[in-house]
């Protein structure tokens, strides 16, 4: 039994060096414009700032090697503060943003260690996401090289145009909302950020960019949990999960 369970230590370690190493990249550089003027990241979900939550969920994955948080450049000192008042194990670093989003990740990126050979790129504003699901996503990239958690959208879905009619009704079961971590091969992800901002393309999330290329992105089932913080009731639903997940024990 001592010599199997050597054995099997042994092939975990193989295992463990063969894994792909992953850079975490948060996007931390909105305006909360919805928030009625006050920074979502900074604000209390539970007794933490939103921000500082999301960066422990990350750090306590174990498929992630390094994280890099792109914000506003005004932000830059509060938001370091934050990372070392967070106490997290991982290095983390905290990069100047651009003016989009596409812009911001792809500073990020390119500030990723060299070994990267995954970017999992997740909104700071998604304080909820379990660290078991962002392993599994990483293993999912891996295996795809483009992969985003998603979840079926469960309301009817109406097009209009400009003065609010109706123009059509789309087929619910084929449409899904996604959401973060999205992970990418990190030389796929850069070509294409990089492919957007210089065709001018609004993309509003990273597969956009993937897709621009003609990559092919892969959709799993995400955690109907992982919500954005976006609205002030978005902080009040938040704070109803973490109530709930506590008392479950989870």
């Amino acid at each position: 039994m001592c010599f199997m369970g050597k054995f099997w230590d042994k092939i975990r370690g193989i295992r463990e060096k063969r894994r792909p190493y992953c850079t975490a990249i948060v996007a931390a550089a909105g305006r909360s414009e919805r928030m009625g003027g006050e920074n979502k990241l900074f604000m209390d979900l539970a007794g933490m700032p939103v921000l500082m939550r999301t960066l422990r969920a990350i750090d306590a994955a174990e498929l992630v090697d390094e994280i890099i948080v792109a914000t506003r450049e005004d932000l830059m000192l509060e938001v370091a503060d934050l990372c070392n008042r967070a106490g997290l194990r991982k290095s983390v670093r905290v990069v100047q943003g651009g003016e989009s989003r596409t812009a911001s990740v792809l500073a990020a990126a390119v500030e990723a260690n060299p070994q990267a050979e995954l970017l999992a790129v997740h909104d700071g504003a998604r304080p909820l996401i379990r660290p078991q699901e962002f392993d599994d996503l990483v293993r999912r990239g891996w295996a795809t090289y483009a992969v985003a958690p998603a979840v079926p959208l469960t309301d009817t879905v109406k097009t209009a145009d400009a003065n609010g009619r109706v123009t059509g009704t789309p087929d619910r079961s084929t449409m899904y909302a996604v959401r973060t971590p999205q992970v990418f091969q990190a030389s796929i992800l850069k070509a294409a950020l990089q492919s957007a901002l210089e065709a001018g393309a609004a993309v509003t999330d990273d597969c956009s960019a993937v897709e621009r290329l003609g990559k092919e992105v892969y959709l799993t089932q995400g955690d109907p949990e992982n919500i954005k913080i976006t609205t002030p009731l978005d902080l009040t639903l938040a704070a109803a999960i973490l109530a709930g997940r506590e008392h479950e024990g989870v």
